[in-house]
């Protein structure tokens, strides 16, 4: 029987299309389902422009509603293409407020087919709240998610969510209502910020910093710094760095550096007045950090859409099984070695946090999903492919862990040039932790050939002997497993680790 499905895509669960009509650009994204860690089947915008002069007219021009209109037109059918089950289309700022935005929403749902849900301030700064919510691992800030025509700010702590704020300092809709000066932009982003008086119990906290023109001023920073990893979702810098940085885009003086190339020209006359609004938010609130996240409305919506039990399951780790189930040899080896490195590392001196243990398994359930590449490349394939996969719920220190960690499996404990230059983004203890995992699984990869049913049966034990601290107890049914090879990985960790390790056959 030939199936319709490709291997490559998660059984039992189907497509969804949101539609998101905004000020500056009207995208779909099809993701693969409604899911904890949703992956994206497809992503496509055009830049339609709905909020280009609507704060001087109250109209969105007929230009820029044609084009809009006719992306529907489009995005409905690569949505039926795509086999989705459902199309969730949401419109915010410039449909909300603009005089014809009533027509304009009636003519989109005869075009797409589906209701247009017309978010308020408050609904566009909830759902946002939520997309923080579905990306980080136990949120604690404010969340500010700035569009082509507002603001929206929310205070999020873990699944608490505070009333959102709406402003009208879109980066489209501030630079027209300032005339193109960016010295009117800050006083008028003074002025509605002061609004949000909210933003001072964000002190000491992170904000949580959505939407394109500020997804791409990080761009810009890694370009610049030529930070080692090109990953938008959970890029961090502190206040100072930060603060410092929007005064180079804001004073524009490098803009002929390369670095800038990597920003579309759609968006770079914004960045200066997506700038300005970050700093007079970042003046009031005095967090410690910014961290940029990829997630938002939409994501935000399909996360409000999950039952409170599909809401409570960590993403990271449902992310990482599902990779498991596409790209290793055996799902259920994966998830053996997570459980039992979990219940081995303790006997090396390591107390871990709950975030490291997230890490550790996250890492093992990742551990084999580099395999059908040639064995001189699986390490690098798996750094590659751990480092740049769409994972959520994660630091980038924590994504590098999870690289490294299964770098070191593959080519051995020693660091070269990939290893450092992952090195550089994550903390030492991290460092450490991920030359321990990786100098385990080097070992039990030598008896379970990445298959199920062995690993459970083997264990770390304190010795018997005063010549050893751990012995490496071996059930006699197993003794053809001995062998140089395995003496030789055992006697790698043993020196990683100051231990004095050996092989019991029992």
């Amino acid at each position: 029987m030939v199936r319709s499905e490709a291997q490559g895509r998660l059984p039992g669960i189907a497509p969804v299309s949101v539609v998101d009509i905004g000020s500056n650009s009207v995208r779909l994204v099809i993701y693969e389902g409604l899911s904890r860690a949703p992956a994206m089947l497809f992503n496509e915008k055009v830049l339609c422009g709905l909020g280009k002069g609507l704060a001087s007219t109250g109209r969105m021009e007929t230009t820029a509603v044609e084009r809009a209109l006719n992306a529907l037109k489009r995005f409905r059918a690569l949505s039926a293409q795509a086999r989705a089950s459902e199309i969730y289309v949401l419109a915010t700022a410039a449909a909300r407020e603009a005089s014809n935005g009533s027509k304009f929403i009636r003519d989109a749902e005869k075009i797409i087919g589906r209701r247009v849900q017309v978010l308020t301030g408050e609904e566009e700064a909830l759902y946002s709240a939520y997309g923080v919510i579905s990306g980080f691992h136990e949120p604690d800030g404010i969340a500010g998610d700035l569009g082509g025509g507002s603001l929206e700010l929310i205070d999020v702590q873990g699944e608490k969510i505070g009333r959102g704020i709406t402003l009208p300092l879109g980066g489209l809709r501030l630079s027209e209502t300032s005339g193109q000066s960016l010295e009117k932009a800050r006083a008028l982003a003074n002025e509605h910020v002061a609004r949000a008086t909210f933003l001072k119990n964000g002190e000491g906290r992170t904000f949580y910093a959505v939407g394109g023109t500020w997804r791409n001023i990080a761009k810009l920073h890694m370009e610049m710094t030529d930070y080692p990893l090109h990953m938008m979702q959970g890029y961090k810098l502190g206040l100072d760095e930060m603060l410092t940085f929007l005064d180079t885009v804001i004073e524009g003086k490098d803009t002929k550096h390369p670095a800038w190339q990597a920003v579309s020209k759609n968006r770079r006359t914004l960045l200066p007045f997506g700038a300005v609004a970050m700093q007079e938010v970042l003046q009031v609130m005095r967090p410690s950090y910014v961290t940029f996240s990829a997630q938002g409305v939409r994501e935000g919506y399909l996360y409000s859409l999950l039952t409170d039990e599909e809401k409570a399951v960590d993403p990271l780790l449902l992310a990482a099984d599902q990779l498991a189930i596409l790209r290793a040899r055996s799902p259920e080896h994966a998830r053996e070695l997570a459980a039992w490195t979990g219940r081995m590392v303790p006997l090396f001196d390591v107390n871990e946090s709950e975030e490291e243990s997230r890490y550790r398994q996250a890492a093992c359930l990742l551990a084999d999903i580099s395999w059908r590449a040639h064995p001189d490349y699986r390490g690098a394939q798996a750094l590659n492919l751990i480092a740049h996969s769409s994972l959520v719920g994660i630091t980038h220190p924590g994504r590098a862990y999870l690289a490294l960690a299964n770098y070191y499996r593959f080519e051995g404990l020693q660091d070269d040039s990939a290893s450092n230059n992952f090195a550089s983004i994550t903390t030492p203890r991290l460092v450490e932790l991920a030359k321990l995992l990786g100098g385990i699984l080097r070992v039990l990869y030598l008896f379970s050939a990445s298959m199920p049913g062995i690993i459970n049966s083997l264990a770390f034990r304190p010795a018997t002997s005063p010549d050893l601290d751990l012995e490496f107890v071996v059930p006699h049914e197993h003794a053809g497993f001995a062998g140089e090879r395995l003496d030789g990985r055992l006697q790698q960790l043993a020196k990683l680790t100051g231990k004095r390790l050996a092989f019991r056959f029992e």
